[in-house]
């Protein structure tokens, strides 16, 4: 493989993983963006929607390569979603809303809590063994010798695209996305001017959640295969991702979850698969140090 063609096919691979980052970067953005929390348990709500995505396989009866549809695959992400969605009401209703007024530190440690609770209950109802995913659409793949692009990956591209636009037009065109932006920017004021904060919250975590599920039943397809403890450490890069663009902003998710996507594909091509991940975390001491609010991030008062 040629130098050229070695760049151009770690670019795609890079942009490929950098857009499930970027999902599940899009929940941690927006419930910090709403309330402050950085909610360590999405990462893991992205492994449960992985695990759903493979039960809704498994469900339709799908055991062989190519042996669903694109109509299959719509109908099994809108369940991770769906599922994934629920589950991030649970969550935020039971664990984070008795906490509102606690400290932070309180809340964190809750977080950290669920995070383990949910790796720990996928590990007794799936097994702690990885399982596999068989693939769902049959294999494709176009380009010319040694670059090429597959239609999982193209697929990821599409969805994650289409999802991002589509947060973009319900945050800024819609009236929940109104009282969103309202509630980021004066909880108090958004209670005075009628809007039910605690519906808001809900509903920022619905989101966040149904965008997490989706992402990792692409991830699943895409690799195969899944572990219950692949949300931890995707959850903590796409946290990076997060801080990289701008922790609360969401077109600095977008973008930041491209971005170490790009990183990561390029180390893994030209120093190894092994220090993808020291690279991943470099990058996140490097924002903290150099520039703390990241790439799209502004510096806003401390809310109090």
């Amino acid at each position: 493989m040629s130098s050229t063609d070695l760049f151009l096919q770690q670019i795609i691979n890079g942009l490929t993983i950098g857009s499930v980052y970027a999902l599940i970067a899009l929940g941690y953005t927006m419930v910090y963006g709403i309330i402050q929390l950085i909610n360590f348990a999405h990462g893991d709500l992205f492994m449960v929607g992985a695990y759903l995505g493979l039960a809704a396989i498994v469900g339709l009866g799908i055991n062989q390569t190519g042996g669903g549809s694109i109509w299959m695959l719509l109908l099994i992400l809108v369940l991770a979603a769906a599922g994934c969605s629920l589950l991030g009401l649970m969550i935020e209703r039971v664990a984070y809303r008795p906490l509102r007024q606690a400290p932070k530190l309180s809340v964190l440690i809750t977080a950290i809590g669920v995070s383990f609770f949910l790796q720990n209950a996928v590990m007794l109802i799936f097994g702690p063994q990885d399982r596999y995913i068989p693939p769902l659409l049959s294999t494709v793949r176009w380009g010319n010798g040694s670059v090429g692009v597959t239609l999982m990956q193209v697929i990821i591209f599409a969805v994650s695209f289409s999802l991002m636009v589509g947060l973009q037009l319900v945050i800024y065109a819609t009236p929940i996305g109104r009282a969103m932006r309202a509630t980021a920017q004066d909880p108090l004021a958004a209670r005075l001017m009628g809007i039910s904060v605690d519906k808001v919250i809900a509903a920022t975590f619905a989101i966040g959640s149904a965008l997490a599920g989706v992402g990792g039943v692409l991830f699943g397809l895409h690799y195969s295969t899944i572990n219950f403890h692949d949300g931890y450490l995707t959850g903590l890069k796409a946290f990076t991702a997060a801080v990289l663009g701008g922790i609360g902003n969401i077109p600095g998710a977008m973008i930041g979850g491209l971005v170490l996507g790009l990183l990561e594909g390029l180390s893994a091509g030209y120093l190894s698969t092994q220090w993808k991940n020291v690279v991943a975390f470099l990058v996140l001491v490097l924002v903290l140090l150099l520039r703390p609010r990241g790439l799209l991030g502004e510096r806003v008062a401390e809310r109090v």
